[in-house]
């Protein structure tokens, strides 16, 4: 779903400043919410593109004032509530009620087969633009490359589709591709740096030759070299030998001596 967890190529947000020695958890809390997420997941059965979806539905303004852990808190709670295993009133009574999790109810998009496509429709170095999809649900195709085209560099598998996995319609297993995209085709810049991101096969469509380069190229090709050499004409016995007598026939011109 588009939503303000999709912040890749968002504008407003500062630069991005990574953290090489980031540990990963910063206070003990943190650790106890990644014990305790693993285990509502297995309590709930709940599998981890749920869980990603659950995350994706904390209203906006929550999302932006809470840590990453925070964030995993809020989902596991959300999750406990809409599975029946404790109500709002119950968290409410053991929590502050400002911590609390209000997230969105979650969309279940239109169910599809769960058949496995084995045979991948694309191989390293075809050239496919991202699909412009705006999904209500689930979705792990960013929206700052959809619309956008790259190159297949490597096939990665076979994997779960997390748009429908994440709604229990279906694992719907296919292959997942890392594909390349210039900086120029993203961002405008014209500089060589580019991006590679895995994108799942129905994310993707292929890009045909168009048929304007294909009239260009056939243009050039047809074109006559500039520094060709013209071709000789050969001339008969007695065509030679009117141009000589014609040749003899005119006037006699003094050279100057002078």
């Amino acid at each position: 779903m588009d939503g303000i967890h999709d912040m890749g190529g968002m504008e407003g947000f500062g630069r991005v400043q990574p953290d090489v020695d980031e540990v990963p958890f910063h206070a003990d809390w943190e650790r106890r919410v990644f014990a305790l997420v693993n285990g509502v997941l297995t309590l709930t059965g709940v599998n981890i593109d749920e869980f990603r979806h659950a995350i994706e539905r904390i209203p906006p303004a929550r999302y932006l004032t809470t840590s990453y852990y925070e964030r995993w808190l809020l989902a596991a709670e959300t999750l406990l509530v809409e599975r029946g295993i404790v109500s709002g009133e119950e968290l409410k009574s053991l929590a502050q009620p400002e911590l609390m999790s209000v997230a969105l109810p979650a969309v279940s998009p239109k169910a599809v087969a769960a058949k496995a496509r084995l045979h991948s429709r694309f191989k390293a170095g075809d050239r496919v633009r991202v699909r412009g999809i705006h999904p209500l649900g689930h979705t792990r195709s960013p929206r700052y490359v959809r619309g956008k085209t790259g190159v297949v560099r490597r096939l990665r598998g076979i994997y779960v589709l997390p748009d429908t996995n994440a709604h229990r319609a279906g694992e719907h297993r296919q292959h997942v591709y890392l594909v390349e995209f210039s900086a120029r085709e993203l961002w405008g810049r014209k500089d060589r740096e580019g991006l590679m991101i895995d994108l799942w096969e129905d994310y993707l469509e292929r890009v045909e030759r168009s048929n304007t380069v294909s009239r260009k190229r056939n243009s050039v090709a047809a074109r006559p070299k500039l520094h060709a050499k013209k071709p000789r004409t050969v001339l008969s016995a007695k065509a030679r030998s009117k141009r000589k007598l014609s040749r003899s026939k005119r006037p006699w011109s003094p050279k100057r001596t002078d």
